[in-house]
């Protein structure tokens, strides 16, 4: 049972009107508000069912789910403090987050597209391609990639006619690299398969699209079709569990499919797709992890987090006389389903933030890798590095990568096995430059990987100008433009590191040989000078670990 809390004036005198006053009061449009009163009656969506205008401890089940799932979910009684009572709070939450999304959102190239887009089809791909590339990705990363991305390819037929290498090319270095791939397999299935038109409804997206999941299918169906489907991303589920208070682990199938029943309760049927947007640019925005900005917060006066920081403060400051009229949660079988566990107490430094409780998330798994930059410093036409292509699936699928081997964390035999899988690449190689130039850690979604890195130089021996198929040797300059991943850039400057010239040690290391460099005297310096061995500037120099 969560502590008590205090019911702040403005929520209650809306919630102790008669909902006709209340309607009426925030009707801007009367028939565009009784159509949204309308739908939101047929759809059970936030029909009362007592005089009191509570909605029932056994909410409806949200869509979407088997029919076990709904059974499970119907079962589970939740107590009406953490829901929305009748349609007047819903009607005041809609109203107040549209006009706050009206007044305030940003400015983003895919909103353009979307709004300017006559064509149902094309803006339905620019609204595609916009929400695959920001999962697990920030907006400012993913506006550059948009960009070109859109310019490339402006419509599915051309994604459809694009190569694999070319997409993993452009995808380069924003992650999750399957995105890219799944995204292209889908804009082939609605061209080859479905006449060049994008389904039309949340269910039919989810269905007949691959990798688009229930999140991408209802933020399509809403934004380019207006369908009246709610969604539920990682700032919705933020701005759900503060708004109702809802501590328990967000991650959980109880939690989550109240969550997407809580959406589907409040999305605007008038205006789907900007209720949706409306929802996750107040949680990327004020609504955020640390430090959220309340005080900016359209919905603040429905929020039982902040009702329960006011609480919290007026307790702490013993100026509440006698027991307050409070709200709290009253579950019927002892510990609300809904409510924080007991052994997650209040963090009153937290404040809004101890919404939603952090999902226990598995550590990555440690994998270790022996990996080297070849390279044929006097290959026709420059320098060359060779590169080899992953497989078609799995980890990184289709990417270059230099040639690597998995090897123990305790890097015994890795020098032989990493010779051995360079020359079934490239043929005889000279074992004793194949030397270790230090470590490099990357974490990917679910494995932490160390490379073990090694570089190869090839002086004098005959230029390698055959190989096998899956691999190929790059200038650097086409190595940068490659389809290859961050993990791989990282690898790639420790070796540039070790070159004679780069002049790419540490900070502190160069300043402190500029300063000794200041203390010598000019016949010093031309000694140091005369004496100081010659390094041949076409072989790289291995003299070390990485920095």
């Amino acid at each position: 049972m969560t502590p008590r809390v205090p019911r702040l004036s403005s929520l209650w005198a809306i919630m102790k009107k008669p909902r006709a006053a209340v309607g009426s009061r925030h009707r801007k449009k009367a028939s565009s508000q009784e159509g949204r009163e309308n739908h939101n009656l047929s759809n059970n969506q936030a029909k009362p069912s007592a005089p009191g205008g509570t909605i029932p401890e056994f909410p409806e089940a949200p869509a979407g789910l088997s029919r076990r799932q709904k059974e499970a979910v119907l079962q589970v009684p939740v107590s009406s403090y953490h829901l929305f009572r009748d349609a007047a709070e819903v009607t005041v939450f809609r109203e107040s987050l549209l006009s706050w999304y009206d007044r305030e959102k940003r400015d983003l190239p895919w909103r353009r597209l979307a709004e300017g887009e006559g064509d149902l089809d094309r803006r339905a791909y620019a609204v595609w391609v916009s929400e695959v590339m920001l999962q697990q990705t920030q907006v400012a990363t993913v506006i550059n990639y948009y960009t070109r991305w859109m310019q490339k390819w402006p419509t599915l037929q051309s994604l459809a006619s694009a190569s694999l290498e070319e997409v993993n090319q452009l995808w380069a270095g924003l992650g999750y690299y399957s995105r890219g791939r799944r995204l292209q397999e889908g804009a082939r299935k609605v061209v080859e398969e479905l006449e060049g038109h994008v389904p039309r409804t949340a269910e039919t997206l989810q269905r007949l699209l691959p990798g688009v999941g229930r999140y991408t299918a209802g933020a399509i169906a809403s934004i380019a079709f207006g369908q009246a489907t709610g969604v539920v991303d990682g700032n919705v589920v933020r701005v759900l569990c503060r708004v109702r208070a809802i501590g328990a682990d967000p991650s959980s199938t109880l939690v989550s499919q109240q969550l997407w029943s809580l959406a589907q309760q409040l999305v605007d049927p008038v205006r789907p797709g900007d209720f949706n947007q409306a929802a996750m640019e107040l949680g990327a925005t004020v609504c955020t992890p640390q430090r959220p900005l309340c005080s900016q917060c359209p919905v603040q006066s429905l929020c039982r987090a902040h009702q329960r920081v006011e609480w919290e403060q007026l307790q702490a400051s013993q100026s509440l006389p006698g027991s307050p009229d409070v709200e709290e949660c009253v579950s019927n079988n002892g510990q609300c389903q809904l409510c924080a566990p007991p052994t997650e107490p209040w963090d009153q430094t937290l404040g809004v933030a101890n919404f939603p409780r952090k999902a226990s998330r598995r550590a990555p798994r440690a994998e270790c890798s022996a990996i080297c930059v070849l390279e044929q410093p006097r290959a026709l036409g420059g320098a060359q590095i060779l590169l080899v292509q992953r497989p078609n699936s799995g980890l990184l699928a289709g990417l270059w990568e230099f040639p690597s081997v998995t090897v123990e964390p305790s890097g015994q035999h890795q020098h032989k096995a990493l010779l051995q899988e360079l020359q079934s690449w490239a043929g005889p190689l000279p074992a004793t430059r194949l030397q270790h130039l230090g470590q490099v850690v990357h974490t990917f979604s679910h494995i932490k990987m160390t490379y073990h890195v090694y570089g190869l130089a090839l002086g004098g021996e005959t230029p390698v100008t055959i190989t096998p198929p899956g691999a190929r040797w790059l200038t650097r300059e086409e190595f940068r433009t490659a389809a290859i991943s961050t993990a791989m850039k990282k690898v790639f400057r420790v070796y540039e590191d070790q070159q004679p010239g780069t002049c790419k040690s540490s900070k502190k290391s160069r300043v402190s040989t500029l300063s000794s460099q200041k203390k010598l005297s000019q016949g010093q310096q031309v000694l140091d000078s005369f004496f100081q061995p010659q390094i041949p500037t076409d072989t790289p120099r291995f003299d070390g670990a990485a920095q």
